[in-house]
């Protein structure tokens, strides 16, 4: 008689054990899934709110770009004397303050964006320091010529970076 209440009680046991753990996973399982809604629907408002942000770091960084482009540059800061080693600072002096000017962007780009940005920077910087020591230069006008002609030859690091940027807001994009 013994066996037979046990049985009878795991008959009745038994199927309501599996629907309660059915019914936990599937509770379980809504949970996650209406959390995870939640979150992407949250990070989708953000997104949108830090889009317009993001775009217009890109456009900053870009005007930068342009700005210390050395064809650009010459033509906006022209020399004040003769000294070639003074215009080179003058020059390098204008790059890094445009620099510091934006850089707070930074928090908005990417790490692989603010690396491009920061090693144009640095390579235009280290091409008027080589065409400074260069001995065809003596004067501040003969610097600029030399860097300049130094541009036709190759692509400005700035051209590059620009580039870039424009490749990064196509993806921010779609």
């Amino acid at each position: 008689m013994e066996s037979t209440h046990i049985i009878e009680l795991l008959s009745y046991t038994l199927p309501a054990l599996i629907t309660g753990g059915v019914a936990y996973y599937f509770f379980n399982l809504h949970t996650k899934n209406e959390e995870g809604r939640r979150r992407y629907l949250l990070q989708k408002e953000l997104q949108k709110e830090s889009l317009p942000l993001r775009l217009q770091a890109y456009e900053r960084m870009v005007l930068f770009l342009e700005r210390i482009n050395p064809a650009k540059l010459l033509i906006r800061v022209a020399p004040f004397s003769e000294d070639k080693n003074a215009y080179e600072s003058f020059l390098i002096q204008q790059i890094e303050q445009e620099f510091e000017h934006n850089l707070t962007q930074q928090i908005y780009l990417t790490e692989d964006c603010w690396t491009v940005i920061t090693t144009a920077k640095n390579t235009i910087i280290q091409n008027i320091r080589k065409s400074n020591m260069s001995e065809r230069v003596d004067s501040s006008h003969k610097l600029r010529e030399v860097i300049l002609s130094d541009l036709l030859d190759k692509q400005s690091p700035s051209y590059i970076a620009v580039s870039y940027l424009k490749t990064e807001v196509i993806q921010l994009m779609s």
